[in-house]
C-alpha cells in the first residue's frame, strides 16, 4: 500500500509541475493528501476485486480535477463521512478538505456497474 500511494504523490508532483502548477500552490499539499487517502481505501477495500488502481487526472485554467478509479462495484456514500455516519475510511478527511477548498466530489460508476471512480475537482 505505501509504495502505491508514493507512486501516486510523486506522479501527481510531477503532472502538477508540468502544467505549471507550482509545490507551493495552496492547493498541493491537500490535494496529496486527497489522493493519499482515495488510492489507501482502495488498495484497503477493492485490491480482492480490482488489483488495479488508475489514477485520472485533468486540469483547466482555474480548475485541477482527478479521480481514483478501481473495479470494485461499491460505492461508498461520500456525504454521510462528513455528517459522521461514515465508516471512518479516510473519506471523512477527503471530503472535510474537498468542501474546505470549495471543491466537489462525485462517484461515477463503470457502465457495466463492477467498478467506479471517485473525482475530486478543486478550484485552483
Amino acid at each position: 500500500m505505501g509504495s502505491a500511494v508514493r507512486i501516486v504523490r510523486e506522479t501527481t508532483e510531477q503532472v502538477l509541475a508540468e502544467w505549471g502548477i507550482s509545490g507551493r500552490h495552496p492547493l498541493v499539499d491537500p490535494a496529496l493528501l486527497i489522493l493519499s487517502e482515495l488510492v489507501t481505501n482502495s488498495v484497503r477495500h477493492a485490491a480482492g476485486m480490482s488489483p488495479n488502481v488508475t489514477v485520472i487526472y485533468a486540469a483547466g485554467s482555474d480548475t485541477f480535477a482527478f479521480a481514483v478509479h478501481d473495479r470494485h462495484p461499491h460505492k461508498p456514500a461520500l456525504f454521510s463521512t462528513v455528517t459522521g455516519t461514515g465508516d471512518g475510511s479516510g473519506l471523512g478527511t477527503v471530503m472535510e478538505l474537498t468542501l474546505g477548498l470549495g471543491g466537489t466530489a462525485v462517484i461515477r460508476g463503470d457502465a457495466d456497474g463492477k467498478g467506479k471512480s471517485i473525482w475530486i475537482t478543486l478550484p485552483l
